[in-house]
C-alpha cells in the first residue's frame, strides 16, 4: 500500500500547492467542470462538422453561410454570421470569464496569496514562453507575420476537460482545481492582449457612451436585481457601445462580469445563492452548450487542399511557430514556472501529487483553440493565407498536446482512482467525504 495517496500535512508552515480546497469549493468546481467537458465535447463535434464541411464537394456552401451578412450597418452592426459568432456569442463566454474571474479573486483559490502565486505564476509562464517560441521562429519573416505572437498563448480548458473525459482520467479535484484556476487567469491575461494589442481606431466617444450602460448595470447588480427585461438590455447596449469604439466588442462581456457582485448581500428575504452563482447557472449552459460550439463551427472550417495544402500550411513560419509553442512552449512554460516558485519560495507540492502528473496538466495546458482562433482572426484577418495557416497549426498542436498529454495521464490513471476513492469516502454519513473533514 505504498502508493497509497497520503494526507496534506496541515502541520509544516510551507504552504502546500495542490492542496485540497474547502468541500463546497470542491463542489463547485466539479459543477463547473461537468458543465465545460460537455461543452469540450459539442466543441469538438462541431470542429469536426465544420472541417469536414469545409473540405467537402459542398465547400462553397459553408463558406457562404458563414460569410452571410446580416445587421444593420450605420450601427456597425451589418456583420457576418462568422463576425456575430466571433464579437456576439463570444461576448458570452467572456461575460463569463469575467464572472470566474472576480468570483476566484474574492471568494476562490485566488484571494488566498500562498495558494495564488503557483496558478498566477504558471499561467504567465504559459503565456510568455510561447510567444517567446513564436517570434523566434518568425523573427526573420515579413514583419506582419509578428502580429500572430499571442495565438499560441490561450489554453481551452473546455477542449482540455473533452480530452479528459475521452481518456476516462481520474484526476485529483486539487489538479483540477488548479487547471481550472490556471485557465482562469490565462483567460484574464488573454483579455488584457486582445483589449491592447488588437483594437484598433478606437472612437473614444463611443467608448464614453459605454460607459452610461455600463454603470447602469453596475448600479442595478450592486442592488441585487436579477430581472432580465433590465440587465440585457444594459448588457446589449454596452456591448453595442464597445464594438463600434474599435475595441473588441468580447471586453464588454469582461466588464460587465466584473461589474456583478461574487457574494450574496445577507439580507432578509434575499437569495442564499449569490447574483454571480446565478447568472453563472443560467448562461453557462449557454455558453458551453451554444456559444462556443456555433463560434468553433464558423472558425475552425479551413479548406486544407489535400496534402500540398497542408504542407504549404506547415512549413508557413507562422504555422511552425504556433505548433512549436502550443506543444513545447505551454509545457515549459506552465511546469518550468510551477517547478521554479516551489524551489524558490515557501511554497511546496502537496505530498498526494507527483511531479509527472503537473508534466501531463502541463501538456494539456497546450491545447489552445476558442481564443487562439480569435486571436489569428484578430492578427491576420478572416480569409487571409496566414489565418489559414495558423488555423490549421492550432488544430495540429492542440491534437499532438492532447495526444502526449493522453499518455502521460492515462499511465497515472491507477493512482488517479486511489485519490478520488479516498476523496469520496464518507464512512460517517454525513454527506461530506472525510478527506474535507480532517484536513
Amino acid at each position: 500500500m505504498a502508493d497509497r495517496p497520503r494526507l496534506p500535512n496541515t502541520s509544516s508552515h510551507a504552504s502546500k500547492v495542490f492542496s485540497r480546497s474547502s468541500y463546497p469549493e470542491y463542489r463547485r468546481i466539479l459543477a463547473i467542470l461537468r458543465t465545460e467537458t460537455v461543452g469540450g465535447a459539442l466543441l469538438l463535434a462541431a470542429t469536426v462538422v465544420a472541417l469536414v464541411w469545409a473540405n467537402s464537394p459542398a465547400a462553397n456552401s459553408y463558406f457562404a453561410l458563414r460569410d452571410v451578412k446580416i445587421g444593420y450597418e450605420p450601427w456597425h452592426l451589418e456583420l457576418s454570421l462568422g463576425h456575430w459568432a466571433s464579437d456576439g456569442l463570444l461576448a458570452v463566454f467572456f461575460f463569463l470569464a469575467g464572472l470566474e474571474l472576480k468570483r476566484e479573486f474574492v471568494a476562490g483559490e485566488l484571494r488566498k496569496p500562498a495558494k495564488a502565486v503557483v496558478p498566477v505564476a504558471a499561467a504567465v509562464g504559459g503565456v510568455v514562453v510561447p510567444a517567446l517560441i513564436y517570434v523566434l521562429f518568425n523573427l526573420g519573416t515579413a514583419g506582419e507575420t509578428l502580429r500572430g505572437w499571442a495565438i499560441p498563448t490561450a489554453t481551452d480548458i473546455a477542449f482540455a476537460l473533452a480530452v479528459l473525459a475521452v481518456i476516462n482520467t481520474h484526476l485529483p479535484a486539487a489538479l483540477r482545481t488548479f487547471l481550472l484556476t490556471l485557465a482562469v487567469v490565462d483567460d484574464l491575461i488573454a483579455i488584457g492582449i486582445i483589449a491592447f494589442f488588437y483594437s484598433s481606431g478606437i472612437q473614444p466617444l463611443m467608448l464614453l457612451a459605454a460607459l452610461v450602460p455600463l454603470g447602469l448595470f453596475f448600479f442595478l447588480v450592486q442592488k441585487r436585481v436579477r430581472s432580465w427585461y433590465l440587465l440585457v438590455p444594459l448588457a446589449l447596449a454596452t456591448w453595442g457601445f464597445v464594438h463600434a469604439s474599435g475595441i473588441h466588442a468580447t471586453v464588454a462581456g469582461v466588464l460587465l462580469g466584473f461589474a456583478v457582485p461574487v457574494l450574496a448581500s445577507g439580507k432578509k428575504g434575499e437569495p442564499a445563492e449569490g447574483l454571480a452563482e446565478y447568472l453563472e447557472h443560467k448562461l453557462r449552459p449557454f455558453s458551453a452548450g451554444f456559444a462556443v460550439p456555433v463560434f468553433a463551427f464558423f472558425s475552425a472550417g479551413v479548406a486544407l487542399g489535400g496534402l500540398d495544402g497542408m504542407g504549404a500550411a506547415l512549413t508557413d513560419p507562422v504555422a511552425v511557430g504556433i505548433v512549436a509553442a502550443l506543444v513545447v512552449g505551454k509545457a515549459v512554460g506552465v511546469f518550468g514556472t510551477t517547478f521554479l516558485v516551489t524551489k524558490t519560495t515557501r511554497a511546496s507540492l502537496d505530498s498526494s501529487i507527483a511531479w509527472i502528473d503537473l508534466f501531463g496538466l502541463a501538456l494539456l495546458a497546450g491545447i489552445g483553440f476558442t481564443v487562439s482562433l480569435l486571436i489569428g482572426e484578430l492578427s491576420f484577418g478572416a480569409g487571409s493565407t496566414h489565418n489559414g495557416h495558423a488555423k490549421v497549426a492550432i488544430l495540429a498542436g492542440s491534437l499532438i498536446s492532447a495526444l502526449l498529454a493522453a499518455v502521460v495521464l492515462k499511465a497515472r490513471n491507477r493512482r488517479y482512482r486511489q485519490v478520488q476513492a479516498d476523496e469520496e469516502r464518507d464512512d460517517d454519513g454525513d454527506g461530506v467525504p472525510d478527506v474535507f473533514a480532517r484536513a
